[in-house]
């Protein structure tokens, strides 16, 4: 069975967000990204495939060396599922303000 990967499966991974993180800054190659973590690099690659797969990084050729890029639209499509859960829990932390605002403790 050959599941489809999405973003979702891209951010499940620590190595993977850290790996947005950095290049989110700026482009970096395979090796340059590879350099800032304690596993070999055909893991490193195997991570920038699975975020190449759900468009979260972009590739670049540049002579020899290929850039990879960190792709802000995709990362819309988390953002506006997220939404409605962040509207939930600051609508639950607005009525906890006001119920703390409003007590008065017993001296």
């Amino acid at each position: 069975m050959n599941l489809r990967r999405d973003v979702f499966q891209a951010i499940a991974d620590p190595t993977r967000r850290a790996i947005l993180l950095l290049v989110a800054s700026q482009s970096m190659t395979a090796g340059a990204i590879a350099s800032n973590f304690d596993t070999a690099r055909p893991t490193v690659s195997k991570h920038l495939q699975i975020l190449t797969e759900c468009k979260l990084l972009e590739q670049e050729q540049n002579g020899r060396e290929v850039y990879y890029h960190f792709n802000p639209n995709k990362m819309k499509e988390i953002a506006e599922w997220l939404m409605p859960f962040t509207k939930m829990w600051d609508d639950r932390y607005n009525k906890l303000e006001a119920v703390m605002k409003k007590y008065k403790p017993k001296k």
